[in-house]
């Protein structure tokens, strides 16, 4: 089987807006302006998208995993009415207070999984963060990282880097 490009995305602060605070509810996801377009442009391009995020608010009690998941199907349903389609979203749900996991950026073990699941070709794919953990996930799993600001038209990061 032919491995494919993937773009992975952070979720806060490339998809929806960066609030300063833990998005814990469907009223605060504010999806960002060009994320449909960018969608549709990645999978026109041949390659996956993926979600890449933390989630500690579940760990500090702050939200659940009925909230995430919610969040999640309203990302997927408002990108479908507009032709895009985000193959799969992973995130991390535990907090740096309750021990160190795998999951959680900076470590790779996400990305891991999507590259092993969709026979992803790391050396051809893009992450996109607003942190360094995560490209320092990315560089973890063999991926290159590309650091934006908070809450940037996604769409003119993929054309100034030329991956769509």
């Amino acid at each position: 089987m032919n491995k494919q490009a993937a773009i992975f995305l952070d979720r806060d602060g490339v998809i929806n807006r960066e609030r300063g605070e833990h998005t814990c509810r469907l009223p605060d996801f504010e999806i960002l302006p060009t994320v449909a377009q960018a969608v549709r442009a990645i999978g026109a391009a041949g390659k996956r998208t993926v979600v890449i995020t933390n989630q500690s608010g579940i760990g500090l009690g702050l939200y659940g995993h009925a909230e995430v998941n919610e969040m999640h199907r309203y990302l997927h349903a408002q990108l479908a009415q507009q032709g895009g389609t985000i193959d799969a979203v992973y995130y991390c749900p535990h907090h740096p207070s309750q021990g160190k996991c795998l999951c959680r950026k900076p470590g790779s073990l996400l990305l891991e999984r999507a590259i092993a699941r969709y026979h992803i070709d790391p050396a051809s794919s893009v992450m996109i963060g607003d942190r360094d953990r995560d490209i320092e996930a990315a560089v973890g799993a063999g991926v290159l990282g590309i650091l934006v600001e908070a809450n940037v038209p996604l769409m003119e990061v993929l054309m100034q880097n030329r991956l769509v």
